[in-house]
Parts: C-alpha cells; sequence; structure tokens
C-alpha cells in the first residue's frame, strides 16, 4: 500500500473511498454530509467504532479524545481493518492536528500497521485491493499543514512500520523455517540493505570466549546457535546505544519441559531479537546521529541427552558462577553472557538497553500489553517511558528493592537463575540480569520485558494477531530523542 500527500481538498480528491474520523459526537462537520443517516444507524462517534456507507463511498471512524494520538492511530488502523476484503483500490484522507502534525502522524502509522498481514502459511490467501491512500493537506481542525511536514511524516511512518513489519514477521515465521542460523541470516540480509556492519559468530566463539551460560541453553538442539552483532556507526555519533535482544528461536523449557499449552506461542520467545534488528534497520534507515549495536544471542532451549540440567552450575563469561534451578529461566542465561559481550567489546557505551520476552510475571503484573521497565537509573526509566507514549506503545516501571535481591541468592554459586520465591518473578529476572552489568555501566542500563505485548493471540490496538513488533516504534523513538 502506498501512501501520498496532496494538496487537494478532501472532497476534491478522486477515490474510490473516503476516510473520515468523526470527533464530535453532535456530527457536526463540513466533511460529514450523511449525518442523518449515521444518526439512524446508531453512530455516535464512539472510540474505536467504525461505519461504512459504501454506497456513498464514505468509512466513518470514532475518535472520542482529539487530543490522543493513539486513539487516531488505532482508528486508522480499524480502517483499514474495516476495508480489507472488499475491492476499493484508492482512499482519501484529511489531516487533524491542531497545532502540530502529532495527530496525522499517528494516522499514518495506523494505516501502514493496520494493513500488515501475515499470510505465509495460508494456501488460498486473500489479496489485499488497497493499493494507494492520498493524504489531502486539508486540516480537520484548519490549522495549516505544510507539504514538506507531511511528505516528511509519511516517510518517516514508512520506515519505522517498515521495521515494525519486519519484526512482526520475524517473530510469526514458524520455528522450523527460522531457526538461530537463519534469523542470523535475516540480519545479514538487513545489514547488506542498509549499509549496517555485521558480525555473526558461531558456537566455537562462545566457547572460545566462555560464554558458558549461553552455551549451555543451546546445548540439546540440533539447531546450532549464533551471536549476531550488527553496527550503526554514523560519523559524529552523538551517542552510543548498545541493544541485547533475546533470540530464542524456539523455548520448549529445555528439561524443566512447559506444559504444552504454555510452549504454544514460544516462536515468538525471540521477539526481542526481532526488535533489535528492525530498530537499528530504522536507525541507518532514518540516518539517525546516534551509533547503535544490536547484540542477539540466536538458540533453541529444547531437550535431548546433552541438555542441561537443574542442579547444573554454569560460568558466564564475566566469570560468575549460575546455580540452575530452572531450565525454563534459559533467557536470562543468553542474555548474561550477551551483556557481558556487549561491555567487553563496545568500549563506549552510553545507554544499554535489553530487551526480552522474558517473564511471564510481567504478564501478570502490567497485563498483555505493556512491558515492564526496570533498571537503577530512574531519569533513564522515565526518559524510556516518555519515549514508550510518544510512539504508542504501553510501558510500566517495575521497582527493584533490596528484599527481592536477596532471593536469587544461591548457596553453592554465586547467585541462582530463578528466585527462591514465585513473587515478583519479573523484578527478580531483572535484578539476576544487573548482577551481569558492569559497575560503571550500572545507571546507563535498562530492562525492558516485553513479555506481554509481544505476541498476543487476538488483534488489539493497531496490532493484529500474532507479533506485534514490541519494542520497535518505542526504541526508535527513544534513539530520535536523544539524538535531537
Amino acid at each position: 500500500m502506498r501512501l501520498e500527500a496532496t494538496n487537494k481538498s478532501v472532497g476534491d480528491i478522486k477515490a474510490d473511498i473516503r476516510i473520515v474520523f468523526v470527533c464530535d459526537k453532535n456530527l457536526k462537520h463540513r466533511w460529514i454530509e450523511e449525518r442523518k443517516l449515521l444518526e439512524k444507524l446508531g453512530f455516535d462517534g464512539a472510540d474505536e467504532s467504525v461505519c461504512l456507507l459504501a454506497q456513498s463511498g464514505v468509512l466513518f471512524v470514532g475518535v472520542e479524545n482529539t487530543d490522543d494520538s493513539e486513539s487516531f492511530r488505532i482508528g486508522a488502523a480499524k480502517a483499514i481493518g474495516a476495508l480489507k476484503g472488499l475491492k476499493f483500490k484508492t482512499a482519501a484522507i484529511g489531516c487533524y492536528d491542531k497545532k502540530s502534525l502529532v495527530n496525522s502522524a499517528a494516522i499514518i502509522e495506523g494505516l501502514l500497521l493496520g494493513a500488515y498481514e501475515f499470510n505465509a502459511y495460508k494456501s488460498k490467501p486473500k489479496p489485499f485491493e488497497l493499493e494507494r491512500v492520498i493524504i489531502s493537506r486539508e486540516n480537520y481542525f484548519d490549522a495549516k499543514i505544510s507539504e514538506s511536514d507531511l511528505t516528511a511524516a509519511i516517510e518517516r511512518a514508512q520506515i519505522v512500520c517498515e521495521a515494525v513489519n519486519l519484526a512482526r514477521t520475524l517473530v510469526n515465521t514458524i520455528p522450523e523455517a527460522l531457526t538461530p542460523v537463519a534469523l542470523a541470516d535475516e540480519a545479514a540480509k538487513v545489514a547488506k540493505n542498509y549499509g549496517v556492519d555485521c558480525s555473526i559468530y558461531d558456537e566455537q566463539f562462545l566457547a572460545e570466549n566462555n560464554m558458558g551460560a549461553f552455551l549451555a541453553v543451546s546445548r540439546a538442539s540440533v539447531k546450532p546457535p549464533r551471536l549476531i552483532h550488527l553496527s550503526y556507526k554514523p560519523k559524529k555519533a552523538k551517542k552510543t546505544v548498545a541493544i541485547v535482544g533475546k533470540g530464542l528461536t524456539y523455548d520448549s523449557g529445555g528439561l524443566s519441559l512447559k506444559p504444552s499449552d504454555y510452549m504454544t506461542t514460544m516462536k515468538a520467545d525471540m521477539a526481542g531479537g526481532a526488535a533489535a534488528i528492525a530498530i537499528i534497520a530504522a536507525a541507518a534507515r532514518l540516518k539517525l546521529p546516534v551509533a547503535v549495536h544490536s547484540i542477539i544471542g540466536a538458540t533453541e532451549n529444547m531437550i535431548g541427552g546433552a541438555a542441561y540440567k537443574p542442579d547444573d552450575v554454569l560460568t558466564a563469561k564475566n566469570g560468575k558462577t549460575i546455580e540452575v534451578r530452572n531450565t525454563d529461566a534459559e533467557g536470562r542465561l543468553v542474555l548474561a553472557d550477551c551483556l557481558c559481550y556487549a561491555q567487553d567489546t563496545i568500549k563506549e557505551i552510553d545507554y544499554l538497553i535489553d530487551m526480552a520476552t522474558l517473564t511471564g510475571a510481567c504478564v501478570v503484573a502490567l497485563g498483555e500489553y505493556a512491558s515492564g521497565v526496570m533498571g537503577h537509573n530512574d531519569k533513564l526509566k522515565t526518559a524510556l517511558l516518555q519515549a514508550a507514549e510518544e510512539s504508542g506503545e504501553l510501558a510500566a516501571v517495575l521497582p527493584f528493592n533490596r528484599h527481592l535481591k536477596k532471593l536469587i541468592k544461591s548457596e553453592i554459586a554465586d547467585i541462582s537463575n530463578v528466585s527462591s520465591t514465585r513473587y515478583g518473578g519479573a523484578i527478580t529476572a531483572a535484578l539476576f540480569l544487573s548482577e551481569f552489568v558492569e559497575e560503571k555501566n550500572r545507571d546507563k542500563w535498562a530492562h525492558l520485558d516485553i513479555a506481554g505485548p509481544a505476541y498476543v493471540e487476538k488483534a488489539w490496538g493497531a496490532n493484529p494477531y500474532g507479533a506485534s513488533g514490541a519494542g520497535t516504534r518505542w526504541i526508535v523513538r527513544y534513539l530520535e530523542r536523544i539524538g535531537a
């Protein structure tokens, strides 16, 4: 689907369908000529509601809070969803901004995010007929919008949403196809396409670099692990950010085997790694003045004679020993070694962010739609929350405390990979990771647990069934903020 800007008024655009946001329940606006018919149909512009008047060639979308850009983003996605399966080829839409282009930018994102479909495994996928959306500079609220600003908003949204959809597709791909090696190949393609440096390391490299925790998780799989390091290094970079992504292309739980109901959807356990790849692609395409390193630990966690076991003690890259009490707490083991690698390899790091579908406990705490933010630096956490809000993603801070830290103490090793209690599991997992962050980087580090929104088995907001690309829009916005 192609988006383009025009100076024509909404009514003068030749298109098969017009999309109109209803921002007044009284249905009083020059763009709403079908007021009486809408009233008869009981349409009052309620949030996320849609009403298609096919004969009139208009699709109405309700938006109750015009100061909330997310309402416009979701509304645009709902509009595109309503047009799927229909024969409309072109659509026209206007702008909806009181001051800046915030709402219209959100609409553009919603159109692109809502158009995403994953049909790789459908024998007869239904074609998406809508080919072009024409966006008029004419504004519902009468504020003037420049052609250059609108064009720039479209270009940015296309780059960011293509990155989101890349992450979605990687996560949605079945684990038999997206093995650790295949994920590394996809990362290499991104690097080649967007001028990003790429290094990929095998199990021999992991062994030579004493990454015993990462290696242990991979041992039982017939699919070899890969450590992926993508680097975007613009000239005169204002900051350097390392993003460490969990890349478990499948997680059976290992010998601490998951129940079958919980094993389904575990292809999504590499969503942090997928987001890390997508983020660096967007950063390079947007030419952000921020150096970005995306480091992904790609492996499977399987069962077999070579599997690591509860009661094992592993040695991580930094020399710390880890008592294994649950092999289903594997993501933090992979991330521990990857965090060490990042700090050893990238000497000057301004921010160190890890992203992972790490714990079901985070979903219990925050629900399916929000990510958890953890770390030692309140200023950094606040900045990440602000970026999340601006991007349209949901996030909340889960606080550390000294009592939870005591729960990952081990009697036989330096640390245990799980807490001694079932409570506060998202926080204790983050506290475990904190043990692999050097003191000099303590206030530069943040942990993002995206287990809730990364993969949801129903459509929500501007997201379809399945993968959402969680973290991609969020961290791209954060990179824009620190590069401004």
